[in-house]
């Protein structure tokens, strides 16, 4: 009995904190409380190589860049972890990518358990959805695919590995096969071997296949939700024609304008330079692939240092951008710069409103979009110049150190586990900031009710430019 009140006593008072505190809050404490049992989980003996020893701090470091899914990590993983904790690796990675209310949901939608309001709101602030109604029905639906696509590519994986004898042995080719998967559609970009993906630079279809899962992992749970509808509509032969949503279509335009962008950029820079030993087809492959993992998987097939600094920048521009939001992926999003580059297009054409695909850009949009990609772009500049008053290190590699934290990456010049304690504690916290949001992380000091003043002041014009 005694029993039943203290369990009853905890629920009343739990009930109390979420109605005290916002959506946004109650999620950020997910997240850190998820970062603590990682912790917890990377100091079990069971995970670990008998004789690792790993300062408190790096294990931080470790669980704030697993549970935001970035790559980044002061330690060697492959000497600090046995398979035991590479699995524990991948389970984190779900939590982190996928999001820590998709998994709860979707387990509590398998038992058949009743899903409250209050939890159907702090699905919608997890994913970042601007509505309640579909939001179970998303879940049930992208991670039910994502969790298919894993286990029919880690399968595809597992055998390619072993017949193309990258691995020799059948239990380790399933291992890293499955792993392969796992990492590239979460995006997560953790080098569990010490050579990333380099032994399969010169595998073109691997490559173009880990570029495939990097795409679905980062282009966002509602494209994925769209085109399960688009399929359903296609076998259905419905005579009404399907639309895919606003954002939808936004996202797709952004991601291909941008892959494309990047492609051309870095092939035009690298074609003479670190390019130049390959046929024109490489070069392009090559080229495609870091315009692609850049965005968010952190994948690399060649050691960084090998390009020019003005391909490093444009690598740092596209890791500050990210993919989609409401995927796995950090930056500003692809749909804050897109909404960012039409609002300045309709302001040189001299229009009020944002048009596109015959819709309408709402102005609350807009500004969040300004608010988004300002602070964003203050906080990694006030970053970087922070990191280069406390590291010994060149301008650049803190450049692409700050952008890579920030946009949840994992890609580095070799310099994170140099890091000063400082350095260490101001690449975790843009890890935890581009896991989030940079939206959320604002809207974190706002208190659950705001005052509305009820009235307006009187509108001056000022001097522009």
């Amino acid at each position: 009995m005694n029993f039943e009140r203290r369990i009853n006593f905890f629920k009343k008072n739990w009930r109390k904190l979420n109605n005290r505190f916002s959506s946004i809050q109650v999620i950020v404490f997910y997240y850190l409380a998820m970062t603590i049992l990682a912790l917890f989980l990377f100091s079990l003996p069971i995970f670990r190589e008998p004789g690792s020893h790993v300062s408190l701090l790096d294990l931080i470091f470790m669980a704030i860049s697993t549970i935001s899914v970035t790559g980044l990590t002061t330690i060697d993983i492959n000497s600090t972890f046995n398979n035991a904790g590479v699995v524990m690796l991948e389970v984190l990675f779900h939590i982190g990518g996928l999001g820590i209310m998709m998994i709860t949901t979707f387990f509590f939608i398998v038992s058949k358990r009743r899903i409250t309001l209050k939890q159907r709101q702090l699905i919608m602030t997890d994913m970042n959805q601007p509505r309640l109604s579909g939001i179970v029905n998303l879940i049930r639906i992208t991670f039910s695919m994502l969790l298919m696509i894993e286990v029919v590519f880690g399968m595809f994986f597992s055998v390619y590995f072993y017949l193309k004898g990258y691995y020799h042995r059948i239990g380790e080719a399933i291992f890293y096969g499955f792993y392969q998967a796992i990492s590239a559609v979460t995006n997560s970009g953790f080098d569990v071997t010490g050579d990333s993906i380099i032994p399969f630079s010169h595998d073109a279809f691997f490559i173009l296949t880990i570029m495939l899962l990097i795409f679905i992992g980062g282009i966002g749970f509602p494209v994925l939700m769209d085109f399960h509808g688009w399929l359903y509509h296609k076998r259905s032969k419905a005579k009404i024609p399907f639309r895919f949503s606003l954002f939808s279509k936004i996202a797709l335009l952004a991601f291909f304008v941008l892959f494309i962008g990047g492609t051309l950029a870095i092939w035009l820079l690298e074609k003479d330079h670190s390019f130049a030993q390959m046929n024109f087809l490489d070069q392009w492959l090559n080229a495609s692939f870091y315009s692609m993992t850049t965005r968010n998987a952190g994948l690399q097939i060649h050691d960084l240092n090998i390009f020019q600094n003005t391909t490093l920048i444009i690598f740092s521009l596209l890791m500050f951008i990210g993919c989609s939001p409401s995927s796995v992926g950090g930056g500003i999003r692809t749909t804050t710069i897109a909404i960012i580059g039409l609002y300045l297009y309709s302001f040189l054409k001299n229009e009020n409103d944002i048009n596109i695909f015959g819709r309408k850009i709402a102005q609350e949009d807009v500004r969040k979009s300004v608010v988004v990609f300002m602070l964003s772009a203050g906080m990694c500049l006030f970053s970087i110049l922070f990191l280069t008053a406390t590291e010994d290190h060149s301008l650049i590699s803190i450049i692409v150190e700050v952008t890579s934290a920030f946009g949840t990456t994992g890609l580095s010049l070799g310099i994170t586990h140099d890091l000063s304690t400082t350095g260490k504690i101001m690449i975790a916290i843009l890890m935890f900031i581009g896991r989030i949001g940079m939206l959320y992380t604002l809207m974190l000091f706002v208190p659950k009710e705001t005052r509305d003043l009820g009235y307006e002041f009187p509108e001056e014009k000022i001097i522009i430019g």
